[in-house]
């Protein structure tokens, strides 16, 4: 039965005993944890929403749930969850967090899809002491918003971080005589893609690169078609795109098409994402992208088992299990105070260390810095981990042999 069930029981019932409904509906709202969260069920990032948060939140939900609840009061209370859609619009979705603290009055809030949403909503998140594990937020101002937002948190390195990965990557290859010193290098529009480039320009050059090719297009983008034919005409050797979900299959599928010519080929968020291997099938095999996990641990291997049979689909291979991960920070800080004070959680996540998916995670200054996973590639059908920082188990890349 769900709560809407259970409500209208609730209510026949206290209807039948003389008893008001509303009291008995606010009895049983005190008897829940509130907690909201803005998705972008339509729009431009809704694929990676679908894909890196929903179903993460869902499995966590029901897990809890199926427990008994958060263990807060001296007791548990179920999760009620509120979800708005924001149409991937800012503008709605700085509405909608408002909606969730001033007018539902959510005791939490989970964090948005997208590093120009976390830097958008972190105001309100702040005004109104809510904890905001970002974890979808890549960027080098995290020491200037950790201080600016004391309650706001980092999971997945800085944007240096991001892109030395990337570089390293590209440098062993090199190293290895599997690639020269020619890139062509495309970004998206928006914060996560300007401020990667921004990074990548000179630290790539330093490095011995030369940019070849260096195009930037909005987000949403339908034909990318010219995009790759100007990377092709470039005669790169590797090819390098910080890219959003659609773009990252749009890109590739025209890179296919194009037959770009290069033993590296690089493209960012949506790269590790179970559809974008059941497109292009074998024809990826060696491409090189964002994130990456090892999936050969016991605790990857029983939260991919667990995802699959709770929500149906295959958790992608680098920030879906991060994002558990933020979950389960989340859980084990609330339980670890015993209330839903906000500021006490604030306190506890800042001075703990948490057993999660990705191992334990801890924060210097509000950022997980110490250890992630930054670059996967497609081996065997799986996208394995190529660099990291502290994780300590990647494995060596290998060159792209086509598209085949």
């Amino acid at each position: 039965m769900d709560r809407r069930s259970v409500l209208r029981a609730a209510c026949t019932w206290a209807a039948a005993a003389g008893i008001g409904a509303l009291a008995v509906t606010s009895a049983l709202a005190e008897d829940t944890v509130k907690i909201g969260v803005v998705s972008h069920k339509t729009g431009p990032l809704a694929g990676g929403e679908a894909v890196t948060h929903t179903p993460n939140i869902e499995m966590w939900v029901k897990q809890v749930n199926d427990r008994g609840g958060l263990k807060v009061d001296g007791g548990q209370k179920k999760i009620e969850l509120i979800d708005y859609d924001d149409k991937t619009n800012p503008a709605e979705h700085i509405k909608a967090v408002q909606r969730l603290a001033t007018q539902d009055k959510v005791d939490f809030m989970l964090s948005p899809y997208g590093t120009g949403f976390n830097v958008a909503a972190a105001p309100i998140y702040a005004k109104y002491g809510y904890p905001l594990i970002a974890v979808s937020a890549i960027t080098d101002k995290i020491p200037e918003l950790a201080s600016r937002f004391p309650n706001m948190f980092f999971t997945l390195g800085s944007t240096t971080g991001f892109v030395e990965g990337a570089r390293d990557t590209l440098v062993g290859l090199r190293d290895a005589g599997v690639i020269g010193n020619r890139i062509a290098m495309v970004n998206v529009a928006d914060a996560f893609g300007i401020e990667l480039a921004d990074v990548a320009r000179p630290m790539l050059t330093e490095a011995g690169f030369e940019i070849v090719y260096d195009k930037s297009y909005p987000l949403g983008t339908p034909d990318l078609s010219p995009i790759i034919k100007g990377a092709k005409a470039a005669e790169p050797d590797a090819f390098v795109a910080w890219s959003y979900p659609p773009d990252t299959f749009g890109l590739t599928e025209q890179a296919i098409i194009e037959d770009l010519d290069v033993n590296a080929y690089y493209t960012a968020v949506a790269t590790a994402f179970p559809a974008f291997s059941a497109k292009f099938g074998s024809k990826i095999e060696g491409n090189l992208g964002a994130g990456g996990v090892n999936p050969d641990t016991p605790a990857m291997q029983a939260y991919r088992e667990e995802h699959k049979a709770v929500t149906g689909k295959e958790p992608d291979y680098w920030a879906s299990a991060t994002y558990y991960a933020s979950l389960q920070i989340l859980e084990q800080a609330i339980e670890g105070v015993g209330t839903l004070d906000r500021q006490a959680v604030i306190d506890y996540i800042k001075t703990h260390t948490f057993d999660t998916v990705i191992g334990p995670v801890s924060f210097d200054e509000n950022n997980n810095s110490e250890r992630y996973w930054s670059v996967g590639q497609w081996r065997d059908g799986v996208f394995r981990a190529v660099a990291d920082t502290g994780m300590g188990d990647s494995v060596k890349p290998v060159a792209k042999d086509g598209w085949n």
